[in-house]
Order: C-alpha cells, then structure tokens, then sequence
C-alpha cells in the first residue's frame, strides 16, 4: 500500500470502455509524517476522495481487485481515505 495526498486530477476524454464513469485522480506518495517522496501517480479513485485528502493507494494486480475495477487495465487505485496517522518513535 502507498500512502499519498491527492494533489490534481486527470480529464481523458477518451480512455478505455471499462474506465467511463471513473474519476482518475493524480496523488503523490508521502511519507507518515506527511513529507513528500517519489514522483506522482495518477490512480482510479473508488473511495470518491478529493483534492487534498490523504489516502491509501494499492498497486499492480491489487489495483485490478479493488472494488468494480476486476480485468480494468490500470495500475493504481485509490482504495481509502486516511483520518489519521499515529507514528510513535
């Protein structure tokens, strides 16, 4: 699982069949503390999160099994909104 802050979205006026009616979102991974790392993503959103929001994104053949996406051609999906984060040192 990456945990990321939502940070765009993406308009695809054309994409395939099994894509229409989902929201595709750009999110970039943090680390628990909130500090960015890596390089963006953009991700299938399943939760109907929103600009800002930190979530939970999965990958690879998970991001095929979340919710409604089963033999979608993507790579990444967004399959929870974060309310908090507790790291103890």
């Amino acid at each position: 699982m990456i945990l990321a802050k939502v940070v765009g979205t993406v308009v695809a006026t054309r994409k395939d069949d099994k894509l229409l009616s989902t929201k595709l979102l750009v999110a970039r991974p943090i680390d628990p503390r909130g500090k960015a790392e890596g390089s963006y993503l953009v991700a299938v959103d399943t939760v109907d999160a929103g600009f800002g929001e930190t979530v939970l994104i999965v990958s690879g053949s998970s991001a095929r099994m979340a919710s409604g996406l089963k033999d979608c051609p993507v790579d990444a999906a967004i399959v929870g909104i974060v309310d908090t984060i507790e790291v103890k040192d």
